[in-house]
């Protein structure tokens, strides 16, 4: 028998997104705003076969205190935001209600994350492991994850040379999130933006850019024209890539210049799956026409 999902759990009355420890300025806040728009538009109203659903939670290999792992991740950083454990109970409950909730070992309660603080996670989907011992919540973090008010649980490194196993107090908090590549390279962007330059010292080409926006357009067509030669010049996969990395580059410059989060881009794109390319741009809002006389 299939049946709705029960409605999700209100947030306390008086309850507030706890505000980030490492400052509140306004490029975090639009990034809050938008995991907060990301997660709203994630589908909530899904039918759950029962039947399939206790099935399911039979299968799995709880410990000897009737838990198992489970991860959050945000769907599309592919940041790991915390780790936790989960109940039978608490895995019903994230598949009904599409909110990450765990089991608290402190409390000996059921904890759907963010019902104190107001910074949910809403579950996009929920993947186990081969020995099914182990789930991973993929979804939206509304608000930092974090008691600490970091994005992520995950925000001192260990290793290098000043990570927490080469010195005490190593690893920076807030600074050294497990970012991949892509966003490694928006926090490297967003440093050059934010730093200081003296008047006797040369600017990184990233900060050029930022400072000279005609410069920036300049370069983003020259590297996109540079790829497209790569085909019709048939100058191999390694130019390719190349000059795919120089486009992608100079376009998270641009994106950082106007105050666009990555993380907006990839949720585009995963709205659009399973969307016709052609219906999807007929549906946007036409263009400004440019005035060829200014």
């Amino acid at each position: 028998m299939t049946r709705a999902l029960a409605p999700t759990r209100a947030m306390p009355r008086g309850a507030r997104a706890r505000q980030p420890a490492f400052g509140g300025s306004t490029r975090a806040r639009v990034v809050a705003r938008a995991n907060a728009r990301r997660a709203i538009a994630l589908g909530a109203d899904v039918a759950v076969d029962e039947t399939q659903l206790n099935a399911f939670l039979d299968s799995l290999k709880y410990d000897d205190k009737g838990l198992v792992c489970a991860i959050a991740q945000d769907v599309d950083t592919g940041a790991i935001l915390m780790q936790g454990f989960a109940s039978r109970d608490a895995v019903a409950y994230t598949l009904r209600n599409r909110k990450a909730t765990f089991w608290s070992r402190s409390r000996s309660e059921l904890w759907c994350k963010g019902e104190t603080s107001g910074n949910f996670i809403g579950v996009e989907s929920v993947h186990v492991d081969c020995d099914r011992d182990s789930l991973i919540y993929l979804g939206v973090p509304t608000g930092p994850t974090c008691h600490t008010g970091a994005h992520t649980c995950y925000y001192k490194r260990v290793d290098g040379r000043d990570g927490a196993a080469a010195k005490v107090d190593g690893g920076r908090h807030a600074a050294e999130e497990a970012l991949t590549t892509l966003y490694e390279l928006e926090a490297t962007i967003e440093a050059r933006r934010v730093e200081a330059v003296a008047d006797d010292v040369k600017p990184s080409w990233t900060r050029r850019l930022l400072d000279n926006p005609e410069l920036l357009c300049k370069k983003i067509r020259e590297e996109a024209g540079e790829l497209c030669q790569t085909w019709e010049e048939n100058e191999g996969k390694e130019a390719a890539t190349n000059e795919m990395a120089d486009v992608l580059y100079h376009s998270m410059v641009m994106l950082n210049k106007q105050g666009v989060p990555m993380s907006d881009v990839l949720a585009v794109l995963r709205r659009r799956f399973g969307t016709s390319g052609v219906d999807e741009k007929a549906a946007r809002p036409p263009k400004k026409l440019i005035d060829p006389s200014k």
